[in-house]
């Protein structure tokens, strides 16, 4: 089993959310933390809990979306601690508009929070990995990225495109024996779906589901050290998700239609205002 005391981890997307809960439970399991986020006040602030309970936090403000700052954060662990041996992708955004309604811009900026800054930060730690003898590699994705999710679009792209490109280090290193690890939790209490962007780029500010009742980052903090620990490839850890993934090999037609009517049924869905068919589309419906 894999011990995490005294083990050097670099957590992006730690401000809040799961890399919060994260940052603080790999301290308070003995690992040396390094965080990092674009907000420094939340950054310091996490230090400051994890140095109450007597834990190793470094704070590192970082926009994983550029390639030097992922390269000063790596820097910055080596620097401190002498290696890095867990590197957890957890930065992310999310979207809720449909894609004839969006802007590209907003699908091109999920690609470059949730893709590319997955891929600045694992190409900077990536030798120091290789150095280390218990070297992880984690991305934490979601459902959507192993079935398209609607209004999602953006976010279910730049998740497969996470995918293939964390099972491709995976497959070349397998000499190496580094550890890959996809994690994929349900619907988690936190601030992404109020920082959603809507189709035109601005955030929707507010959130469509009843965030008392889905499950907690510390929760998904839990699960995460424990797919680490018992050196899994994939975790989904939410009923859903484990069920649209077996089932989309199966019977892809009817989870498309789950999908489609568990995501209709949010409050204020864009999927309740599709815009009406073209006039090519109304012409086939009357002829029918």
């Amino acid at each position: 089993m894999y011990q995490f005391q005294d083990r050097v981890a670099i957590v992006t997307g730690a401000s809040s959310g799961i890399g919060r809960a994260t940052a603080v439970l790999l301290a308070r399991r003995g690992a040396r933390v390094v965080a990092a986020a674009r907000n420094a006040a939340q950054l310091d602030a996490l230090a400051e809990e994890v140095y109450r309970f007597g834990g190793t936090l470094l704070a590192q403000p970082t926009d994983v979306t550029d390639a030097a700052q992922c390269a000063a954060l790596v820097r910055r662990a080596v620097d401190s601690f002498g290696t890095i041996d867990i590197l957890i992708n957890n930065a992310g955004i999310s979207m809720r508009a449909l894609v004839i309604e969006t802007d590209t811009s907003v699908l091109r900026r999920l690609m470059e929070v949730n893709f590319w800054g997955t891929v600045h930060c694992t190409k900077a730690a990536l030798p120091h990995l290789l150095q280390s003898r218990h070297a992880v590699l984690v991305g934490i994705s979601s459902v959507a990225g192993f079935h398209g999710l609607p209004a999602r679009s953006g976010y279910s792209a730049s998740k497969f495109a996470m995918h293939g490109f964390l099972e491709s280090v995976r497959i070349e290193h397998l000499p190496d024996r580094l550890q890959v690890l996809i994690v994929a939790p349900g619907f988690t209490r936190s601030d992404i779906r109020r920082h959603a962007l809507k189709a035109d780029g601005t955030e929707q500010a507010e959130t469509p589901m009843d965030e008392a009742h889905l499950m907690t980052p510390e929760r998904v903090a839990a699960h995460i050290l424990h797919a680490i620990r018992w050196r899994k490839r994939n975790r989904l850890i939410s009923f859903e998700a484990q069920f649209i993934a077996l089932t989309q090999r199966i019977l892809p037609r009817l989870v498309d239609r789950l999908v489609y009517h568990s995501m209709l049924r949010e409050p204020g869905s864009p999927l309740s205002r599709r815009p009406a068919p073209g006039p090519s589309r109304l012409a086939d419906q009357q002829e029918s």
